[in-house]
C-alpha cells in the first residue's frame, strides 16, 4: 500500500466514531457488504455475516439496541459457517451489510430458519427510515409481523442503497441461527416445497394414528392404542419443534410454547415404553419387564417435573430419557428376537432407524450439528420409516398369530377326530377294555427313572392284556426274564453309582435288541429285567436273548479305579401255553431263570426244555 493510501485509511478510521450513518457502522464492524442482486452472493450469505457473543457481565449483554453496543466491539466473521451454539446464557449479536446495485427498488427477506428462539430482534438502518422488529417465542406469534413459522424480516432496498441489519438473539435452549437471504419468489418456492413435505409427513402420521385407533376399538388389542398414542405424541413433538404448534395451536400462549416441546417429548417416551411392552409381550417378572416398568415410572415422574422445572432443564432431561427409552427398547427387542419372537425383527429395524435419526436430530437441536433443516428432514424420514416398519411388524405379528390360531384349530380338529374314532373303536369292543384304558391313563408313572425302561407297574398292566390277546388271536406270546450275574459284587467293589451305570448299559442293550413296536422292555427289580414279546415264538425269543447276552459279555465299562469291568446276564424264557394265565407264565419264566443261574449263569434256559448253553 502506498503512503498516501495508508494515510487516507488512518484518517478514515479516526473519523469513524464521529459518523453515525449506517454505512459507517457497517464498516466499523468489518463485515463485507452483500450484493443483494447477486444470486451466488445470497447463497454464500454466511461469508458476509459477523457475530458477537456477549456473556453475562459484558456490556453488550445488557444492550437493548445496536446504538447501545460498545464502539470497539470485536465482531467475528462467520466464515461461511452456520451460527450454531449449544446451551448458553450469552446474548448473540449478528450483523449484515447488504447493498442493492440494481437499477430499481427491490424486496428481499432475511429468513432465520429456526423457530425455537425466545427473543429475536431485528434492526434495519440505511438511507430510508430505520425499522425495528421484536419477536420470538416469548412474544405472541403475531409479533413476527408475517404469519410464518420461521422468522422473516422484509428488507426493501432502493436503487444503490446499502442497509445495515443487526440481530439480537437470546434463548434458554440451544441457539441455532441458520440465516438465508432470499427473494420473495425463493421464499414462496421453498415454503411450497416444505408445505408439501410436511403435509405428507403429518398427514401420514394422522392416518396411521386413526387407523390404529380404529383397530384398537374393533379388536381391543392394547398395542394398537399405544401405537396410536405414540404417533400422536411424536406428531405433536415434531409439530412443536417445527414451529407449527406455536403458529396454529397456541399462538398467544407464550409460556406454554416452550413447555409443549419437553412435554410432548416425555409423552413420546411414555408411549414408546407402553407400546414396546405390549408388542414385545414382555413378562412383568423378568428383567426386561422390570426395566420397562421402571422406564414407565420415570416417564411419569419426568412428566410432572416438566410442568414445574424451567425449559432448559426439562428439554435436556427429557431428551436423555427419550434416548434411554429408545436404546433400552432396542436392546430388549434384540433379546426377544434372539429368543425366537419373530415380529421383534421388524421392531429392531424400526428402532434402529429411530435411534440413528433421533440422535442426529438431538445433536442438531442442542447445537452440536449444523444445518437444522436437513436434520429435521432426516428426522421426518426416520420417524416415517419407523412408523412404516412398526405397522409392518404389527401386520407380521397378526399374520403369525393367525397362522398359530389356524394351526391350533387344525390340530384340535384332527385330535378331536382321532379321539372320536378311538372312543368309537373302544366302545365297539368292550366296556371292560375302555375301563382298563382309563385306568392306564390315570397312572402317574409307567417308566423307571434310572433306565428309562417301563417299570413293574406297566408290566402288571399290559401283561394281562397281552395274554388275553394271545388267547383270542392264537398268536404266540413269549416272556423272557433277564437278571445280571453277580451284580452285588459290582456294587460292593465299585459302589452303587457305578452299579447304576451298569444298569443303564443293560437297559441300552435291551432297547437296542427289542426293536419291534409292540415289544416291551421292563425293569421290574434291582437288576431284574423282563422282555414282553407278543407275536414271537420260543425260537425268536431265544435268538433275541442270545444276542443280548453276547452283546453285554463283549461290552466293558471303565470302573472308577481305571480297570475294565464286565458283567454277564442270565435269562429264562417261557411262552404262553394254551389255558395258561399270566401268573403261571411268569412263574415258569422265573423257574427257567433260576435254572440258568444254577447251571452256571451267562446262559439262556427255556421253560419246559433242557438248558441250552449260549453259542
Amino acid at each position: 500500500m502506498s503512503p498516501v493510501l495508508r494515510l487516507f485509511a488512518i484518517l478514515s478510521l479516526s473519523l469513524l466514531p464521529a459518523i453515525s450513518s449506517p454505512a459507517a457502522q457497517a464498516s466499523e464492524s468489518g463485515c463485507p457488504v452483500l450484493e443483494a442482486m447477486d444470486t451466488e452472493s445470497r447463497r454464500s450469505l454466511m461469508h458476509y455475516i459477523c457475530f458477537y457473543s456477549a456473556a453475562p457481565g459484558d456490556p453488550a449483554h445488557d444492550a437493548n439496541s445496536p446504538d447501545d453496543l460498545p464502539e470497539d466491539l470485536d465482531w467475528s466473521p462467520a466464515r461461511g459457517h452456520d451460527l450454531v451454539f449449544s446451551h448458553t446464557s450469552s446474548v448473540y449479536w449478528v450483523h449484515l451489510n447488504v447493498k442493492n446495485s440494481g437499477n430499481r427498488e427491490a424486496l428481499w427477506y432475511l429468513k432465520l430458519n429456526y423457530p425455537l428462539l425466545d427473543e429475536v430482534t431485528f434492526w434495519q438502518s440505511g438511507n430510508g427510515p430505520n425499522t425495528h422488529l421484536a419477536t420470538g417465542d416469548q412474544r405472541p406469534f403475531d409479533a413476527r409481523g408475517i404469519d410464518y413459522r420461521y422468522f422473516l424480516l422484509p428488507v426493501t432496498l432502493a436503487e444503490g442503497e446499502t442497509r445495515s441489519i443487526t440481530l439480537r438473539v437470546q434463548s434458554s435452549g440451544a441457539l441455532n441461527v441458520p440465516l438465508t437471504f432470499e427473494t420473495p419468489e425463493e421464499v414462496i418456492a421453498h415454503s411450497n416445497h416444505l408445505t408439501l413435505t410436511h403435509g405428507l409427513f403429518y398427514g401420514a402420521l394422522l392416518v396411521f394414528a386413526i387407523f390404529n385407533l380404529l383397530l384398537f376399538f374393533s379388536s381391543g388389542t392394547a398395542y394398537y392404542f399405544y401405537n396410536a398414542f405414540y404417533m400422536a405424541a411424536m406428531g405433536l413433538f415434531m409439530f412443536a419443534m417445527g414451529g407449527f404448534a406455536n403458529q396454529y395451536f397456541w399462538p398467544d400462549s407464550t409460556g406454554f410454547a416452550n413447555t409443549s416441546i419437553p412435554l410432548s417429548l416425555v409423552l413420546c417416551a411414555l408411549s414408546m415404553t407402553l407400546f414396546g411392552r405390549s408388542f414385545l409381550e414382555v413378562e412383568q417378572k423378568t428383567v426386561a419387564g422390570t426395566a420397562i416398568k421402571a422406564l414407565a415410572w420415570f416417564c411419569i415422574v419426568f412428566l410432572a417435573l416438566t410442568l414445574v422445572l424451567p425449559y432448559n432443564k426439562t428439554i435436556l432431561l427429557n431428551t436423555v430419557l427419550a434416548l434411554t427409552v429408545i436404546c433400552s427398547l432396542f436392546v430388549i427387542a434384540v433379546i426377544r428376537w434372539r429368543h425366537g419372537y419373530q415380529p421383534a425383527m421388524w421392531y429392531v429395524l424400526a428402532w434402529l432407524v429411530m435411534l440413528v435419526g433421533g440422535l442426529i436430530y438431538a445433536l442438531a437441536a442442542f447445537g452440536y450439528l449444523t444445518d437444522f433443516l436437513a436434520r429435521e428432514a432426516l428426522m421426518q424420514v426416520a420417524v416415517g420409516g419407523q412408523v412404516v416398519l412398526l405397522n409392518y411388524a404389527m401386520v407380521q405379528r397378526w399374520r403369525l398369530l393367525n397362522e398359530k390360531l389356524l394351526e391350533v384349530e387344525h390340530s384340535a380338529r384332527t385330535e378331536l377326530e382321532f379321539k372320536v374314532h378311538e372312543r368309537t373303536s373302544q366302545l365297539r369292543t368292550t366296556m371292560r377294555e375302555l375301563e382298563k384304558a382309563n385306568r392306564q391313563l390315570a397312572t402317574l408313572s409307567l417308566n423307571d427313572s434310572l433306565t428309562g425302561l417301563h417299570n413293574r407297574r406297566h408290566m402288571d398292566n399290559i401283561l394281562p392284556e397281552l395274554c388275553a390277546e394271545a388267547r383270542r388271536t392264537g398268536q404266540p406270546l413269549t416272556l423272557a426274564l433277564v437278571d445280571a450275574d453277580h451284580f452285588k459284587a459290582v456294587n460292593d467293589t465299585w459302589g452303587h453309582g457305578f452299579g447304576d451305570t451298569f444298569l443303564q448299559l443293560i437297559a441300552d442293550i435291551l432297547t437296542r435288541h427289542v426293536k419291534r413296536p409292540r415289544d416291551v422292555a421292563v425293569r421290574f427289580g434291582g437288576e431284574e429285567f423282563a422282555l414282553l414279546l407278543p407275536g414271537t415264538d420260543i425260537a425268536g425269543a431265544l435268538r433275541v436273548c442270545e444276542a443280548i447276552l453276547h452283546d453285554i459279555e463283549t461290552t466293558s465299562l471303565t470302573s472308577p479305579d481305571g480297570r475294565k469291568a464286565k458283567i454277564t446276564l442270565s435269562a429264562g424264557v417261557a411262552s404262553l401255553a394254551h389255558g395258561e394265565d399270566r401268573t403261571r407264565l411268569f412263574d415258569r419264566a422265573d423257574e427257567a431263570l433260576y435254572q440258568a443261574k444254577t447251571d452256571g449263569r451267562n446262559r439262556v434256559v427255556v421253560s419246559d426244555y433242557s438248558p441250552v448253553d449260549r453259542v
